[in-house]
């Protein structure tokens, strides 16, 4: 008996060092929030869960895998092994998802967030509308270069539908496209140049999360193309990265920089006119609004799916105008945060 009391409480410690999180709250919440990684960007939707937890007196548990996809996979097989009545995922390869949350689906009332798996049985999706956002991305790529240039693309993985539409958004801008019709999904391909008369568009690099990897795709870049003459990161720790490569290569305020999300550092960096601005999801809408649809599809109440089964929250474009608002408002949502 002894042994066994041993052996599950070394299996606890080992599943929160994996980052599942086996406590209390954990091991109770009838419903869960699954990212798809680690990074401070998910840390400001769980305050976005924290808030939604006190108003609609529901615990949630927030599960960040740190390994990729088989990480992801083991804590969806994991909370329905335990019960869990309610899953908001963010997919990792999207439509190569769709049989595992298919199979999720059938034992618990599954929306996806952030990152879709269209093609699935989930209930809905809740997330910005990416290839919108990708468009805002590319405006500030516009604002920045007026006259046209080179620009390289950077992005941790192609695998997510979020990263696809937001590349095609910022490569539509660009070349003078039209809104695309997102459902046929004609991206463009990774491989050559894409360029008219005024842009060109060297390529996509992709680090698979990797920060080391992150940098040295950048410079790369900045070695092997002297006339660069901006970098699009498409995840929020890409730009950072970026920078520290456009530092050190004496070229800050020569490569102009855009940005996705809302890093602490690109927010400085947009301040002292480093950066020319970012495109924010307002994460801790993502975590709300998780919360408010499954506890309410919990209840039996349906209404809260909309006829296109997407729930859209809005982006905001950050630039020197009001980047010192939008750091109140992250500051106080990363307090909230804090107290759980």
């Amino acid at each position: 008996m002894k042994a066994t009391r041993l052996f599950l409480i070394f299996m606890c410690a080992l599943t929160f060092l994996g980052g599942n999180g086996c406590n209390r709250q954990q091991a109770t919440a009838p419903i869960a929030y699954v990212t798809n990684g680690v990074d401070p960007f998910w840390d400001l939707c769980a305050a976005g869960v924290r808030q939604a937890e006190a108003e609609f007196n529901i615990k949630c548990a927030v599960l960040m895998p740190a390994n990729g996809l088989a990480d992801q996979q083991r804590m969806l097989e994991d909370l329905l092994a335990r019960g869990v009545r309610g899953i908001a995922v963010s997919t990792i390869a999207g439509e190569g998802q769709t049989q595992a949350i298919n199979e999720a689906c059938k034992k618990a009332v599954v929306i996806t967030q952030d990152s879709d798996s269209p093609n699935s049985d989930r209930q809905v999706f809740i997330g910005t509308d990416n290839y919108k956002a990708g468009r805002a991305c590319g405006q500030l790529v516009l604002d920045a270069l007026p006259e046209g240039g080179s620009v390289m693309i950077f992005v941790g993985r192609m695998d997510q539908d979020n990263a696809k539409l937001r590349r095609q958004g910022v490569i539509d801008v660009l070349l003078g496209k039209n809104q695309m019709d997102v459902a046929k999904k004609e991206f463009s391909p990774l491989a050559g140049e894409l360029k008219n008369d005024k842009f060109t568009i060297l390529g996509t690099r992709t680090d698979q999360f990797d920060y080391a990897k992150a940098k040295s795709n950048a410079e790369d870049a900045i070695a092997a193309h002297g006339d660069l003459d901006c970098m699009v990161g498409l995840f929020a720790y890409n730009i950072p990265h970026c920078m520290e490569a456009v530092k050190a290569a004496d070229k800050l305020g020569k490569i102009k920089l855009v940005s996705f999300d809302e890093h602490d550092v690109v927010l400085e960096a947009i301040k002292s006119g480093d950066v020319q601005g970012t495109v924010s999801q307002q994460p801790w809408k993502y975590g709300y609004e998780s919360v408010r649809v499954l506890k309410a599809l919990l209840d039996g109440d349906r209404s809260v799916i909309p006829a296109n089964k997407f729930i859209e929250i809005p982006f905001l474009t950050v630039t020197k105008n009001n980047v010192g608002d939008f750091i109140a408002e992250k500051k106080k949502m990363e307090e909230l945060g804090k107290k759980k």
